[in-house]
């Protein structure tokens, strides 16, 4: 009995001299994603930063926990960052009618019916995730089916990549949209003189604009779920591609009342509103929020032909797409954004329109710097115009599930010449060293893990093709996994606090079910989350 107490006694005295954690992790495969890409055992945690990250002897003999987490030998990682997608967006499509996947109109007009008879209250019938290129013919459907089933209620339908939609009669009246009309940077489609529908690129604004704002109730019920699935996914920050200020208000307000938990880096719509809001105000910064850009758009999607090429699409001979707004646009917003504290962040999907901004950011930013602004999507470069991004230190943020997605149809638009400057990430990763990877959610699934698959294999959660496609351009594992994580956080300006594991930053890390640095590629997408960490708590109850 003596014996035991001396025990007792020696264990207690000995846990009196170590440093206090609140979490300690040990017996893991940990992937610091630091400079060296090392690999650690343990790692401490207190107040929701990293205390010290090492072999499992150091840390456990230095420091004691309330929680000790015995990883069993299991793969940790930090917390997935999404370099591009729009949460605001992807929360609102999970209370829309569900298009993505459907194989021809008529599915999509039964799913619109179905999703009206169980919300039959709705103001407004909306849905998104259409895509034509995944219909038999390939071309737009007309209006006339939901003319037919729905004449008294408004009904738009976003496409897949949101740069096209299709309303019916009773949308366009009252947005008093009428056959004939032209609009800069969009286009109204007509057949026979007669409106189909098709509204592509700035073509939908009026009806959009027709749209109720949603209550702070329904407001909050869209973020919390994309919340939810986002730490479902591994995902700790989200980079939100244009928002406008009265949603960073929204986000600001559910985040300090402690609603709110996601981390996001938002990017500001480039219009009047926003820039006379926050140019003065400068960058806005707190914990989990951080407003630091200013998202432009030059053109449009390839999926709708509405991005901008320097020749005319192969399969629509004489059309080259189109910018969405006046060159001179991008050129005076590019000198006041010069002149302020906020990084340029142009979406740019065409060759032309990529040539377009690249000329701009180098005239304003001249050579090599550290502003990082950026191109987003980056898709489609003229051979001549790579070394535009390394002159002065233009990041391309790339979404490697574009590809995957494209792939089945992206020589049909450009030609195998033109198309082996698209999704080229190895030649734009040289560019600078570094390339942030996101999914464009909800134009993309978002899975980190297809991301992954996409990004180093690059094939489709189908397996396709066998092959690969244009595997010159696949990225190693380890670029992979920095371009989700570290190299993600520095498109932000957050890397010194979150992306890698290392002593002092944020403790947002993940457990997965398998190691992807390790695991055969056909286990990629088997991969499944075990538990998320924001700032040392624990987000997820999947285990």
């Amino acid at each position: 009995m003596r014996k035991m107490y001396t025990i007792v006694l020696l264990i207690i005295l000995a846990s009196c001299g170590k440093q206090k954690a609140d979490i300690i992790i040990h017996d893991a495969v940990i992937y610091t994603v630091d400079s060296a890409f090392s690999v650690a055992q343990a790692m401490a945690v207190k107040d929701g930063k990293i205390l010290a990250v090492g072999k499992n002897e150091d840390i456990l003999s230095t420091y004691s926990a309330t929680e000790n987490i015995d990883a069993k030998g299991g793969a940790v990682y930090p917390g997935f960052i999404d370099a591009h997608a729009h949460f605001v967006a992807y929360g609102r499509s999970l209370f829309q009618a569900d298009l993505f996947g459907t194989t021809s109109w008529e599915e999509a007009v039964e799913r619109i019916q179905a999703f009206s008879k169980k919300h039959p209250d709705l103001p407004w019938i909306q849905g998104r995730g259409w895509d034509q290129n995944k219909w038999p013919g390939k071309t737009y459907p007309t209006n006339e089916a939901l003319n037919k089933l729905f004449p008294d209620k408004p009904v738009v339908l976003t496409r897949i990549d949101g740069h096209a939609s299709i309303a019916n009669q009773k949308a366009m009246d009252l947005a008093g949209i009428k056959a004939g009309q032209t609009i800069t940077g969009g286009s109204i489609e007509v057949k026979n003189g007669k409106l189909t529908g098709v509204l592509i690129d700035n073509g939908d604004d009026k009806v959009y604009e027709q749209i109720p704002a949603p209550t702070p109730e329904i407001y909050t019920q869209w973020l919390l779920a994309a919340q939810k699935n986002c730490f479902e996914q591994g995902l700790t920050t989200i980079t939100d591609c244009g928002l406008n200020y009265k949603d960073v208000d929204g986000i600001d307000a559910l985040q300090k009342a402690g609603k709110l938990d996601m981390r996001l880096f938002v990017m500001l719509s480039d219009n009047d509103e926003n820039l006379t809001k926050y140019l003065a105000r400068g960058p806005y910064k707190t914990d989990k929020l951080f407003v630091n850009g200013f998202k432009v758009y030059a053109d449009g999607a390839l999926g709708s032909r509405g991005a901008c090429l320097l020749q005319p699409y192969n399969d629509k001979p004489g059309w080259q797409g189109f910018l969405l707004r006046n060159k001179s646009h991008y050129d005076s917003l590019a000198k006041v954004l010069a002149a302020s504290g906020f990084q340029m962040c142009t979406h740019a999907i065409g060759d032309s329109a990529n040539r377009e901004i690249l000329t701009v950011y180098n005239k304003y930013l001249k050579t090599k710097n550290d502003r990082r602004w950026r191109i987003e999507h980056a898709q489609i470069i003229n051979q001549a115009d790579f070394d535009l991004f390394g002159s002065a230190s233009i990041v391309p943020s790339v979404q490697p599930t574009h590809a995957t997605s494209d792939m089945y149809w992206a020589e049909e638009r450009l030609g195998k010449e033109r198309l082996k400057g698209g999704y080229a990430y190895q030649q734009l990763l040289k560019q600078n060293g570094w390339l942030p990877l996101g999914t464009d959610f909800p134009v993309e699934d978002i899975s980190p893990f297809k991301t992954f698959l996409a990004a180093v294999v690059r094939k489709d959660a189908k397996g396709f093709p066998e092959g690969g496609f244009q595997m010159e351009n696949a990225l190693t594992r380890e670029q992979a996994i920095r371009g989700m994580t570290i190299w993600a956080a520095k498109a932000s300006f957050l890397e010194k606090e979150i992306g890698s594991l290392e002593k002092g930053k944020k403790a947002d890390f993940i457990f997965l079910s398998n190691d992807l640095m390790k695991i055969a590629d056909t286990a990629i997408l088997q991969t499944k989350v075990k538990a998320t960490f924001l700032g040392g708590k624990k987000m997820t109850n999947i285990e």
